[in-house]
């Protein structure tokens, strides 16, 4: 039953919770309305949507919260129910191109929290015309198109979308064209020819619709220019045109003058004159101006040479469309005419990977005399990787005979003579002056084979290190050189975590701080590469020397610092002088004279009693033992290095004078200073406070312990061992360095904040020291005058191992 009436109960919680969550989110609601609508257009009542009352909206405190969007669209009223527009809606800028605009709103109420959710839809309204991106569109069509010919226009683009957007376009009636639109692509097709001499421009207007009501429309103008094609032929104003000249008529004289017109405009009706078929006399005697069709003496005329020039006039338009006249003149001719050089072609500049033979110009050479007169020879200089090899006619092809290398000459000054076989010959030159163009072709180059950089430990990051140079013989972007440094590790980090190199000047900057401790030396590979295409490079490494700066105090192994341990050593009453009684060791982590360090006592009981070796460390008695020496000593030593400025550390160290440990007095535990010796009271008495609750019961257990078990007490309650000297890394072991005459280990007790401590000495190496048994204990009163001139430490106790001497 009790199972039955738990499972009811389950059964029951889960309603409960599902009613609970019927109320939190309760089912959407929608509306659809246009955009554009003024402020405060209602959109649907949401009270007579939901069944709730004015009052309940009210108290309710029901309001709407868009998650999407930071603009309040919409808004309750709240003494109709209504939802409202809080602001005009564009569905353009709200929802682009999207078929379907739906803004997401929570309706939230309150008391209890009720959650519903709205679906705003915004519907198109045709509020946006179509529009082409210019209002003019310039094209230009050659008359000579043929029919069906396609160009291509930007389409329209309408804002609006579905119905409201573009639909159709409309092209203007014309003769020559008609419209084609496929899938938005609009194009203009050519349906009849054009005819430049009829209808030079056409302006054409094309219109785009939209499928909005009412209709929106746009416009642009098309502007065709046709242009000319060269359909028509020079024609001369004769046939054949006749003249008579004098004999002996100074050169430049006008023998006539033809004339011929082409019914095209621009460079297709650009007419210019040439000479037809022609004897080698008329050459001689005559030329004709190409762009005006005079014909002039250019030499001397000799009626008994010849009587009678008959020669053609070829007219030609820009395109080559030729007509040819007829002239005859009734003279005889002899002219004398130096070779003339015309450069048809030239390839300049020659770019200098060009191979040895390649043609890099060509040049026409022309002498209008006749016979042997006309026959002429070429030659260039002879300290240039050029010659001439005659080619067809008095057509010369320059080509190479050598490797170029611009590096090495980057232009030439060609001169090109002509003569001809004439008796005298003559003769005229002309100049060509030939680039060599640059091609990527040599690497950056070091100025060095390797780099070394010097800097000191401690350095800040950003410093300059050093400076690498590459130099780049070639030009401009080919001669660019950029730095990089190239991927790498340095101690297993990326080796741009350490240096960086400034991609224009090649300096190197370091990225951190170095320290000489870690890392001595490393090196880097830098890369040199110009901007050629493709980029040639080079490398080079850098050498990163880190030199040593005195950053590290002396730390001194032995005896351990103040604060971690207490140390005392035992010197035999029956000690020389010159005997060794201890040693100070200390390590300095920097190196060279950075890390040579000296000892030297700054303080001491007796002055006169102990010295230090200044490079050993080793304490030594400066005379015999007396009676009359203090059986505590206790010495300050200052250990230094060289460095510039010289750091140092300090050590004590306790010295017993006894031959035998039943001798000495119990140590006295070091005062506390005054801070903790107020914690410890406080501690006391807290102590004190909080034991007097339990003291009863502490010392039943107590005698009941005392009864089943008597144990000598050989050691203070609540004794805690201490470690020996800490050793630390990176360093070498002490032990066994022989400087002192035998070792014992001991363990020390010492209760902590006690004024008594026990000593047990558990092992020893020479016959003459204590059993095991025994211990040595001290008195408050002990140790007092040797050691009022130094700060005293509460020590806990410890386990350790010093060299004592016997």
């Amino acid at each position: 039953m009790g199972d039955k009436g738990l499972l009811l109960r389950r059964l029951l919680l889960c309603i409960a919770s599902f009613i609970v969550s019927l109320q939190l989110v309760n089912g959407d609601l929608s509306y659809s309305f246009p955009e554009e609508m003024k402020r405060g257009s209602i959109v649907g009542n949401i009270a007579k949507d939901l069944g709730l009352d004015l009052r309940t909206l009210s108290s309710r405190k029901a309001r709407v919260s868009f998650e999407e969007s930071r603009k309040r669209y919409c808004d309750i009223n709240l003494s109709s129910g209504d939802l409202i527009t809080s602001e005009r809606i564009d569905r353009e800028s709200l929802c682009g191109k999207k078929p379907s605009c739906v803004v997401n709103v929570d309706l939230v109420l309150e008391n209890p929290l009720e959650l519903h959710r709205l679906s705003l839809r915004v519907q198109d309204v045709n509020d946006n015309s179509p529009k082409f991106t210019e209002n003019l569109i310039e094209m230009e069509i050659r008359e000579s198109a043929d029919k069906g010919n396609r160009f291509s226009i930007e389409e329209a683009h309408d804002a609006d979308v579905g119905q409201n957007a573009v639909q159709r376009y409309n092209l203007q009636k014309n003769d020559n064209f008609i419209l084609s639109v496929d899938n938005n692509k609009v194009e203009l097709v050519l349906e009849n020819t054009l005819d430049r001499e009829k209808q030079r421009e056409l302006n054409l207007l094309l219109t785009a619709l939209d499928g909005g009501s009412p209709q929106r429309s746009g416009t642009v103008v098309i502007h065709v220019t046709v242009l000319d094609a060269n359909d028509n032929a020079p024609v001369f104003s004769q046939d054949v045109y006749k003249a008579s000249l004098p004999e002996n008529s100074p050169p430049g004289t006008m023998v006539v003058h033809v004339r011929a017109t082409d019914a095209d405009e621009g460079v297709n009706g650009d007419v210019t004159y040439h000479f037809g078929r022609m004897s080698d006399e008329v050459v001689n005697v005559f030329s004709i101006d190409p762009k005006t069709g005079v014909i002039r003496v250019t030499g001397d005329i000799d009626f008994e040479e010849s009587k009678l020039f008959e020669m053609r006039i070829q007219a030609k338009d820009g395109l080559g469309l030729t007509s040819h006249a007829k002239v005859i003149i009734d003279i005889t001719d002899e002219n004398d005419n130096s070779p003339v050089i015309f450069m048809v072609s030239l390839t300049n500049p020659v770019p200098e990977n060009v191979s040895p033979g390649t043609e890099v110009g060509i040049i026409n050479v022309q002498d209008r005399d006749s016979e042997k007169n006309r026959q002429v020879r070429c030659s260039i200089q002879q300290n240039v990787p050029f010659k001439l090899v005659p080619s067809i006619k008095n057509y010369y092809s320059l080509v190479t005979t050598g490797q170029l290398d611009r590096e090495v000459v980057s232009d030439y000054n060609i001169t090109i003579t002509a003569t001809d076989e004439g008796s005298p010959p003559l003769s005229s030159s002309k100049s060509v002056h030939l680039s060599v163009a640059d091609i990527n072709d040599n690497p950056p180059v070091f100025e060095e084979q390797s780099y070394s950089a010097y800097v000191s430990e401690n350095n800040k990051a950003g410093s300059t290190l050093c400076s690498v140079t590459a130099r780049d013989p070639d030009w401009r972007q080919n001669g660019t050189v950029i730095y990089s440094v190239l991927a790498g590790e340095v101690n297993g980090a990326p080796v741009s975590s350490y240096v960086s190199v400034n991609g224009d000047t090649g300096v190197i900057h370091a990225v951190r701080s170095f320290d000489y401790e870690h890392m001595r030396s490393f090196q880097v590979h830098v890369m040199a590469r110009d901007n050629g295409s493709p980029p040639l490079s080079s490398n080079v490494t850098v050498s990163v020397f880190i030199s040593d700066v005195n950053d590290n105090c002396p730390q001194i192994l032995y005896p351990a610092p103040e604060g971690s341990s207490f140390m005392t050593e035992l010197v035999p009453k029956a000690a020389h002088g010159g005997s060794v009684v201890s040693k100070v060791i200390a390590v300095d982590a920097d190196s060279g004279q950075n890390a040579w360090l000296s000892y030297h006592i700054v303080k001491s009981t007796d002055p006169g009693l102990f010295t230090i070796g200044v490079h050993s460390g080793e304490i030594r008695t400066q005379r015999d033992i007396s009676q009359s020496d203090s059986m505590k000593q206790n010495l300050i030593v200052s250990v230094k290095d060289n460095g510039q400025p010289s750091l140092s550390a300090t050590c004590s160290m306790y010295l017993l004078i006894s031959d035998n440990l039943a001798e000495v007095p119990e140590l006295k535990d070091i005062s506390y200073d005054e801070k903790n010796s107020k914690l410890t009271s406080y501690l006391i008495i807290a102590l004190v406070c909080v034991s007097t609750f339990f003291l009863t019961f502490i010392i039943i257990i107590l005698g009941v312990r005392f009864c089943r078990r008597r144990k000598p007490r050989l050691l203070f309650d609540g004794a805690v061992t201490i470690p020996g000297a800490y050793l630390p890394p990176n360093y070498a072991d002490v032990d066994g360095t022989g400087t002192l005459r035998s070792a014992y280990n001991y363990d020390a007790y010492l209760t902590t904040g006690s004024r008594t401590s026990d000593f047990k000495f558990v092992t020893s190496y020479n016959d003459n020291t204590l059993p095991a048994d025994q211990t040595l204990r001290k008195s408050p009163t002990d140790f007092v005058d040797p050691f009022d001139d130094f700060d005293t430490t509460e020590v806990g106790n410890f386990h350790t191992s010093c060299l004592i001497p016997h």
